[in-house]
């Protein structure tokens, strides 16, 4: 079976074009040879190589020079991942300057700074989609900041809220989501590696480091202090960032799932005519692009776990650990660009039910108060007090399914002092609100400042 990434059929469920084309054959060739002729452009100016073989290489060193389907066939013969790039490299540049393809490095220098060229283009286009996304839901956050709805823990009726109230603690994490994001940069995430066998550049001679900095600034990426053949922490970290953001996207899908549910009804993802909910129920409007967004966050998940445990090097190198890296970072940031892009699809259209919302908060006549109702009727009989007596009434409300303030105003302590206008009242969503608008606008304010 073909792979997800790879299918025709199915890519677009668990890819964007844009960060697609970043892993796919082409841009990974693309980006080794970029390294390779880095290498040979540093090493003629330092006189480590003759200028002359140098220059041919970076000449040569382009990619329509190079047929896939060779390199293809000469890496499953030789069963090494780079040696037919080189062999091809040696060839093109030919004899006297062939002799100098590659010179003092070893594969994994190329792999993994090539890699790393590929992941910080990746992260590019996160970056792009993440802050678009958080500028969205700030619109949305905004617009249905006195919006109505029903709290809920633990899956049941909690006290009222506003939908407006659910998107800026959505909006809050997204921010400290992208600024964890934002900081892989300041943390030097970006490396290279130009440092031979084992790291010690004792290929290079004495101008190894110099070879490696003018390198790799040549290539904008950051310098090791050290080589970083057996330490991939930094990968691991950029990888733990992205299960982190994907935890917080599929925690709004899996919301906003509950939300779509029928016996719900308080919103809708975006709908298109002619769009199939089910192949045998014509009525169906399933949430598609809500499942879509959820279901992304398991395997990435998973995909982190797999780069902590790339950390696990043997000695001063190996492969059984440092290949999971290529199965996981091409779908770590696929997935999670398409978590991006469904999630700004979703929030910017999604259309939002309100008066189904407020049918909801008065779904349970009235329970959704008892707490305000507590503290108030508190004022006068003591807040324990009051606690019990309006426990006590709920439960037989509850149980015996009758109206939760006609129950409460036959109790003597109520009646004899608050009328049952006072109880009414006291059901008026807006009045119990908390410091909503409050906190929303230092949510945004938050927001505002990335």
């Amino acid at each position: 079976m073909t792979d997800v990434l790879d299918s025709t059929l199915l890519q677009g469920n668990f890819s964007t074009p844009a960060v697609r084309a970043i892993w796919d054959d082409e841009n990974k060739i693309k980006s080794q040879i970029k390294v390779e002729a880095a290498l040979s452009k540093i090493e003629g100016q330092l006189g480590v190589i003759p200028q002359s073989a140098a220059d041919k290489i970076v000449s040569i060193a382009k990619f329509e020079n190079f047929d896939i389907n060779d390199l293809a066939k000469e890496t499953r013969e030789k069963r090494h991942s780079l040696i037919a790039l080189v062999h091809r490299l040696q060839a093109l540049a030919g004899e006297d300057a062939g002799e100098y393809v590659h010179f003092g490095v070893t594969t994994q220098d190329i792999v993994d700074t090539g890699t790393v060229l590929q992941v910080k283009q990746a992260y590019a286009i996160l970056l792009k989609d993440s802050k678009t996304l958080i500028d969205i839901l700030k619109v949305q956050t905004n617009r249905y900041r006195d919006t109505i709805e029903i709290g809920r823990t633990h899956g049941i009726q909690a006290i009222p809220t506003t939908f407006g109230f659910k998107l800026a603690v959505w909006l809050d994490e997204l921010v400290r989501d992208h600024r964890r994001l934002a900081e892989l940069n300041d943390r030097h995430t970006f490396v290279g590696n130009i440092n031979g066998a084992i790291g010690t550049y004792a290929a290079f001679g004495p101008k190894g480091p110099e070879i490696e900095k003018k390198v790799l600034n040549d290539l904008d990426l950051d310098v090791p202090t050290i080589s970083w053949q057996s330490s991939r922490d930094r990968l691991a970290e950029f990888a733990t960032v992205i299960g982190i953001y994907s935890g917080t996207l599929g925690k709004i899908g899996h919301e906003l799932f509950n939300l779509m549910k029928t016996e719900v009804d308080e919103i809708h993802e975006p709908f298109k005519k002619g769009e199939i909910g089910s192949s045998t129920m014509p009525q169906k409007r399933n949430p598609a692009l809500i499942e879509s967004l959820a279901a992304l966050t398991q395997p990435i998940i998973k995909d982190a776990d797999l780069m902590l445990e790339t950390m696990i090097i043997d000695s001063e190198r190996d492969s059984m650990h440092w290949r999971n890296e290529w199965v996981a970072l091409p779908e770590l940031t696929n997935y999670l660009d398409t978590q991006l892009t469904l999630a700004a699809t979703i929030i910017k259209d999604f259309q939002v039910n309100a008066d189904q919302m407020l049918r909801n908060v008065n779904l349970q006549n009235g329970l959704p108060f008892a707490e305000h109702i507590m503290f108030n009727l508190g004022t006068v009989i003591g807040k324990q007090s009051a606690h019990e007596l309006v426990y006590n009434t709920a439960m037989e409300a509850i149980e015996q399914h009758e109206n939760f303030l006609d129950v409460l105003y036959e109790q003597p302590d109520v009646k004899q002092n608050f009328t049952r206008d006072q109880l009414t009242d006291w059901t008026d969503p807006s009045k119990d609100l908390g410091s909503i608008s409050e906190k929303i606008d230092d949510v945004l304010a938050e927001a505002n400042n990335l």
